[in-house]
């Protein structure tokens, strides 16, 4: 699932340019996000050969003050992988979107599906000890118009997007993701979380994540992504802090807090289950 996130605002102060700024050289120079939960980078492991992977995860947002009557969003994302070759993943996802509106408009709070999602991911280079060439991988999406859009729950468009995924371990508890893409046409949105405006959408974001114990990682990370008009302000800058418990070897608990700006969440809570078979 790429980076999805509503309106835009004034003129940005010079911090907020900067950090802006760092995002951009993120998405232009980044190698980019079928994500492993809870965050939106992705990582460049793929699913075992002739096994499943399904991650499902629920994700509360405080929406933009720009989206108004639209008030907060619940999206709910199943995602299935599968291992058809040893270095080449396929998988489907799909959210179950509900958006709570002011009641000055009806439906007070639509509810269903959004658009279906397909990917392939490939992992051409393996990080190996001893060498400081990093893992590389690829994806490809093609997300199908399969949400309504008079509900605002799909975007009424076929999506295209192409991602290059970077990884290197810093140390042997500690590893850094950069992640690059392009969306060829149709937009990022889900829901009312997203860059709206058709077109070429450039996305691109960086985690850092450690081993606290055998059973806990922790990370942060910072995503963005800007439309081909490279108008900053109505593009998206979003903020996550979390990480995974793994509850047992197959199955692990993921959780993370959201922070963003312009057409990415206000702030929400994100929690979900992973599951290897």
């Amino acid at each position: 699932m790429f980076l999805r996130s509503p309106g835009s605002g004034p003129p940005v102060n010079s911090f907020l340019r900067t950090v802006l700024f760092t995002a951009g050289l993120l998405i232009l120079t980044s190698p980019a996000a079928n994500a492993q939960q809870p965050f939106y980078t992705d990582d460049a492991d793929v699913t075992d050969k002739k096994k499943f992977h399904l991650q499902i995860s629920n994700e509360y947002d405080i929406l933009q003050r720009a989206s108004y009557p639209s008030l907060r969003q619940n999206t709910s994302v199943f995602e299935l992988d599968y291992g058809l070759l040893s270095n080449v993943e396929v998988g489907i996802d799909g959210p179950l979107i509900a958006i709570s509106n002011s009641r000055i408009i009806t439906p007070a709070t639509p509810f269903g599906p959004g658009d279906l999602d397909f990917h392939v991911k490939y992992n051409f280079l393996k990080e190996r000890e001893g060498s400081r060439l990093p893992a590389l991988a690829a994806t490809f999406n093609v997300e199908l118009p399969t949400g309504n859009q008079r509900e605002q729950l799909g975007s009424g468009l076929a999506d295209y997007f192409l991602n290059g995924i970077l990884q290197k371990s810093l140390t042997k508890k500690t590893k850094l993701r950069l992640n690059g893409g392009i969306l060829f046409a149709g937009n990022d949105t889900t829901g009312e979380i997203g860059i709206k405006s058709r077109g070429t959408v450039f996305v691109g974001g960086g985690s850092l994540v450690k081993q606290f114990t055998p059973k806990l990682d922790l990370g942060v990370e910072l995503t963005g992504a800007v439309g081909g008009n490279l108008q900053l302000q109505k593009g998206q800058l979003q903020f996550l802090v979390g990480g995974n418990y793994q509850v047992t070897k197959k199955v692990s608990f993921d959780f993370g807090i959201v922070g963003g700006k312009f057409n990415s969440p206000r702030a929400g809570v994100q929690l979900g289950v992973s599951i290897d078979f």
